[in-house]
């Protein structure tokens, strides 16, 4: 019995130290769109999309998320906002900052009635893009 009691501490102090750390998230896109700020502080209408082939990953270890577009952008993890999600909508928000210290608001935002359907949202004050999304495996 002493023997038993002995192995089981082990293995409940083996788990307890056991290293765990969150793997980096990938995406690819599939076409991007951007819409900016009018005069007057209302948005203009989203552009058409345009076939955009695009790696994302989300590191959140590093806390860092990088948009390996032409120019690759890379973006600081702030803040994690909270998870909202709702029969219709999952909507995991950021709170970041990019290589230049500008704040922006970054969104991934799964449509459910939309089978599913993933989106990548970059939100600065004056302009704002949006990548279809797909994971990676």
């Amino acid at each position: 019995m002493r023997v038993f009691k002995i192995v089981f501490f082990a293995l409940i102090l083996s788990f307890a130290t056991q290293n765990v750390s969150a793997q980096p998230i990938r995406f690819k896109t599939s076409s991007v769109s951007f819409t900016d700020k009018k005069d007057n502080g209302d948005w203009n209408e989203w552009s058409e999309f345009v076939e955009a082939n695009v790696l994302i990953s989300v590191d959140p270890k590093k806390d860092l998320i990088i948009v390996n577009s032409s120019e690759v952008q890379s973006f600081k993890i702030k803040a994690y906002g909270e998870i909202q999600d709702t029969d219709e909508v999952n909507i995991v928000p950021f709170e970041c900052v990019d290589t230049m210290f500008s704040k922006c608001t970054i969104l991934i935002i799964t449509k459910k009635k939309e089978n599913n359907r993933m989106q990548f949202y970059i939100n600065y004050n004056e302009v704002k893009f949006v990548y279809n999304i797909y994971n990676v495996k």
